[in-house]
C-alpha cells in the first residue's frame, strides 16, 4: 500500500536533519543532486534487468527518466548560476548502495531496493527542498524547488514490497 510520506516523518530522520542543517554552496548543490541521482538511474537500471514485479519495473522506468530530467534540469541552472558543471558522480553512499543491490537476488534485490529508495528519497527531498528555501543561487533555488514535487511523487509511488 502506498503512504504518504510527510515532510515532518522526512525532517525526524538524522540524515535529512543534518542535511537540511548544512550549508550548502551552489556547487556542493549540484554535486550532491548529480549524486543521487546518478544512484537513482543506476539503481533502477540494475532492477529493471531482474524484476519479475510489474509495478516495481514501471517505478524504476519512471525513476531514470524523471532523473535522467533533474539532471538536465539542474545542469542548465548551474550553467545559468555561472558554474561549470563536471558529470555527475556517485558518492560513497550511493556506490555501497550499487554494490548491496548487485550482490542480492530476486525478491530479495527489489525488496532492497525499495529500502534504499524510501531512503535515497527521503534524502533528496531534504536537499531539494533545503536549497530551495535556503540556497544562494536563484537559477538553483528555483530548479530545487521544481524538482521537490517530483521526489515527494515518488515517495508516494513507490511500491510496497
Amino acid at each position: 500500500m502506498n503512504r504518504i510520506i510527510t515532510a515532518a516523518a522526512i525532517a525526524a530522520t538524522p540524515f535529512a536533519a543534518a542535511i537540511a542543517q548544512a550549508p550548502t554552496t551552489p556547487a556542493a548543490y549540484v554535486a550532491m543532486a548529480g549524486a543521487g541521482d546518478q544512484y537513482e538511474i543506476q539503481s533502477s537500471r540494475l532492477v529493471m534487468q531482474t524484476t519479475r514485479n510489474a509495478e516495481l519495473r514501471a517505478f524504476a522506468e519512471m525513476m531514470v527518466r524523471d532523473h535522467t530530467n533533474s539532471t538536465a534540469e539542474v545542469k542548465a541552472a548551474a550553467r545559468q548560476a555561472g558554474l561549470t558543471v563536471p558529470p555527475p558522480r556517485l558518492d560513497a553512499k550511493g556506490s555501497r548502495d550499487i554494490a548491496a543491490l548487485r550482490g542480492a537476488k530476486g525478491t530479495a534485490r527489489d525488496g532492497l531496493y525499495v529500502t534504499q529508495q524510501k531512503a535515497a528519497h527521503a534524502r533528496a527531498l531534504a536537499l531539494h527542498r533545503g536549497y530551495a528555501a535556503n540556497g544562494t543561487a536563484a537559477p538553483l533555488k528555483a530548479v530545487a524547488g521544481k524538482i521537490a514535487p517530483v521526489v515527494q511523487t515518488h515517495l508516494t509511488a513507490l511500491p510496497s514490497m
